[in-house]
């Protein structure tokens, strides 16, 4: 019983690091002393697709460093210049204020590759992707000068954000790799940048009839955590920490004892440990109820 209680009263104190620190890029200290699944430093954003709230573009800046921040954008994922699906994501980061914005793009893995040509993200304090096809971005950008770039920003304390396609390719374990989307896992492509470690990340969940395909995925690797995204919505992570922000989030996680399918749902304004795979605040800002025979500390 005191081990399930100290278990409990950790969460309470995660829940509550968060509330204290969620507008800056501090974490609270992890059951493994440091962040399992997100950034050391930094935040990560995901979003799911669609049209995004301009609260999720205001949060992305307002971690970048608010009336400072140095946005690059990535548009590579998409599939020619001016297609919504790349490029427009200017207009909304303009809208909430970003004045100095980059955007940085190739097709090719050799120039990806080039000091001079990941300069711009040294200097840069948040990084967007944009949507379209992931396999886009992990075919020029994985392992690459540039990559490393991006490691580097996020050690330093910045923030490092995608949407559609360009949130899948966050995380280490990469869905829909392939050319066509209903391959749900491409053999030769099963690497994302792996800024969430652990993690699959799929995204139009509902809307493409995707709810179900997580669970195939968790069969082949059943260790890791399943993220899925509705259109409109997202997830801030620090350190282990994701609030949701927008719509509904899915987890899927085969380790979770108090769930009959490995499936719970999150709503806008709650906070999951993706480290210890609990929920950790509720919509309502309170700690969950305990598990039954935990007593909270009072």
């Amino acid at each position: 019983m005191g081990g399930m209680r100290s278990a409990w009263s950790h969460r309470w104190v995660y829940a509550a690091a968060f509330v204290l620190f969620g507008s800056t890029h501090a974490h609270a200290q992890q059951r493994c002393d440091q962040p399992c699944v997100g950034p050391h430093r930094g935040a990560v954003i995901a979003a799911g697709g669609g049209d995004l709230s301009p609260q999720i573009y205001k949060r992305f800046v307002d971690l970048a460093g608010g009336d400072e921040a140095r946005i690059v954008l990535i548009p590579t994922a998409g599939t020619e210049y001016g297609r919504h699906d790349g490029w427009t994501a200017i207009e909304e980061l303009r809208s909430v204020g970003v004045d100095r914005l980059e955007v940085l793009h190739t097709r090719s893995r050799d120039v990806a590759d080039m000091t001079a040509f990941a300069a711009p993200l040294e200097d840069a304090t948040g990084v967007w992707f944009s949507g379209g096809h992931q396999w886009r971005l992990v075919d020029v950008y994985l392992d690459t000068e540039t990559h490393r770039a991006l490691e580097r920003l996020l050690a330093r304390g910045g923030v490092v954000g995608g949407n559609s396609a360009g949130a899948s390719a966050l995380a280490s374990f990469l869905l829909r790799g392939g050319q066509h989307n209903g391959e749900i896992v491409a053999t030769d492509r099963e690497d994302g940048f792996g800024f969430l470690r652990g993690v699959a990340l799929d995204q139009h969940l509902l809307e493409r009839g995707r709810e179900n395909e997580m669970f195939e995925v968790l069969r082949r690797e059943p260790l890791l955590l399943g993220i899925g995204l509705n259109e409109g919505s997202a997830i801030v992570v620090a350190g282990d920490l994701a609030r949701v922000l927008g719509g509904n989030v899915a987890i899927y996680d085969n380790t979770d004892p108090l769930t009959l399918i490995p499936l719970r749902w999150l709503n806008p304004g709650e906070v999951y440990d993706l480290g210890a795979r609990r929920l950790v605040l509720t919509e309502a800002g309170s700690p969950p109820d305990p598990p039954p025979g935990v007593t909270p500390p009072g």
